[in-house]
């Protein structure tokens, strides 16, 4: 009897350091575009996302989670760095909405991910990591190289394919055969770079260009939803719907390839969006939220993340606290023991993995721009349910309770004047700690010949 206890102890001893001697993988996929109810797991009767759905049932759903801002290029910069987009003054799109005749003249941003500030990619690398970036990159005339990764395929240093079928027409992606689909080619590149390093620590960065326009999906795929519309569901795009399980299968086929190498035990999954839905077009619908992409509102913000994390998270777990994008960095550097980013400004997720709390604190946006998508320049903070935006155009704020309010219908900033000051002098005392740049009034507004330019027309390219 004692015998065999000293075997299981020895046999538990041993484990443990085989797995603690065993760095973990990551693989972290970001889709373009993604709305917040765009996923099976989230809500939508529509779209069909079993493997996405598999991984929230096997890891963590956060249903509170927020992009660092409401259009791309920002969220991608705070991944990557961890810092917020105004304190990298990368607050828009890249190269963003000219609107010469508006209200207000926004600032002088940068049109690139600053080389000064320490990368994601960067402190893997000194953990001893190797990294790809496959896919949109969409933070300047730099691929990813230069900011760390090791090898990057597919950036075509645009915001959106040209197509999704080869010819690709992308310099930085070899064209498959005629008609395969971009996202199946980006999850083989993925595949491939898998099986080409699972005998060292992987950072596997997907950024797919899926589900951002022109959307596209594979005929028979198309075909199958086609069948399924009905006029009493609000989400009812069939292209779009078959974009998006391009890369629901995706995530199934690198699921697949991580436990076919015998590495399901120590590689991490992640799953999010840049930005909130685009419902331009009727490409999708938010549903239970404000608005869309490119607005100041839920809409525009509020995106899926799931984490699945082999030994930390418990299955089917769903998480109610609010995270941003931000935290990503912050927490795939804890869970491979390396040191965080000089001047992240997110935190690391780790105790809400593991199914602990998180310290309360609130979360930041700030966009002095404009966009087709509704936004005029605004800050935006939100702050144990509350969320306050404060508009630039005619210094108005608006204040909503989305713990009762979820769809922001009812502003209270009036009949809430005492928590309107509050949380107007904590977004107004944020901004200057980060040196957040401020629209100035414009000396050439012209209100005629700005009303063109106001129009929702196109999104972002």
């Amino acid at each position: 009897m004692i015998r065999s206890l000293l075997i299981l102890c020895f046999a538990g001893f041993l484990a443990s350091t085989v797995q603690a001697s065993s760095p973990l993988n990551f693989v972290f996929i970001l889709t373009d575009d993604l709305g917040g109810t765009d996923l099976g797991c989230y809500g939508s009767s529509f779209y069909e996302t079993p493997n996405i759905d598999k991984l929230a049932h096997d890891g963590v759903k956060f249903t509170h989670s927020y992009s660092a801002c409401t259009v791309c290029s920002p969220t991608r910069a705070a991944l990557m760095t961890g810092r917020y987009p105004a304190t990298l003054h990368l607050t828009d799109w890249i190269a963003g909405h000219n609107r010469p005749a508006a209200r207000l003249k926004i600032p002088d941003w940068q049109l690139s991910l600053p080389h000064d500030v320490p990368t994601l990619p960067q402190a893997l690398h000194t953990a001893g990591y190797v990294s790809c970036a496959i896919g949109k990159w969409h933070l300047g005339d730099d691929g990813p190289e230069k900011y760390g990764f090791d090898t990057a395929i597919a950036n075509n240093g645009k915001g959106q394919p040209a197509t999704y079928f080869s010819p690709y027409k992308n310099p930085q992606l070899p064209d498959g055969p005629p008609g395969e689909f971009l996202t199946d080619r980006l999850t083989s590149e993925a595949e491939k770079f898998i099986e080409q390093n699972k005998d060292r620590p992987f950072f596997v960065y997907l950024p797919h260009y899926a589900v951002h326009q022109p959307i596209a999906g594979k005929p028979e795929v198309v075909e199958k939803y086609k069948g399924r519309v009905s006029p009493n569901d609000p989400q009812h795009n069939p292209v779009y719907a078959a974009l998006i399980q391009s890369v629901d299968d995706s995530v199934g086929r690198l699921r697949a390839k991580v436990e076919q190498l015998g590495l399901t035990d120590r590689t991490v999954f992640v799953l999010t969006s840049d930005n909130g839905g685009l419902t331009l077009g009727q490409t999708t619908y938010n549903i239970g939220m404000r608005a869309e992409k490119g607005s100041a509102y839920e809409g525009g913000v509020r995106v899926p993340a799931i984490a699945l994390v082999p030994g930390v998270t418990h299955a089917g777990t769903v998480c109610e606290t609010p995270i941003i994008s931000n935290d990503w960095s912050s927490t795939l550097l804890d869970l491979a023991g390396a040191k965080p980013l000089e001047g992240c400004q997110g935190v690391s997720l780790a105790p809400l993995l593991r199914g602990e709390s998180l310290a309360a604190r609130p979360l930041f946006w700030h966009y002095p721009h404009y966009h087709p998508g509704g936004a005029t320049p605004y800050s935006a903070v939100l702050d144990d349910g509350w969320r306050l935006v404060e508009f630039f155009e005619d210094n108005h704020a608006e204040l909503y309770h989305l713990t009762e309010d979820p769809m922001e219908k009812n502003d209270l900033a009036a009949a809430q004047p005492q928590k309107t000051a509050e949380l107007r002098a904590r977004l107004k005392a944020w901004r200057e700690s980060v040196g957040a740049q401020l629209p100035t009034p414009n000396p050439n507004y012209d209100p005629a010949k700005d009303a063109a330019g106001g129009k929702k027309t196109k999104p972002e390219q």
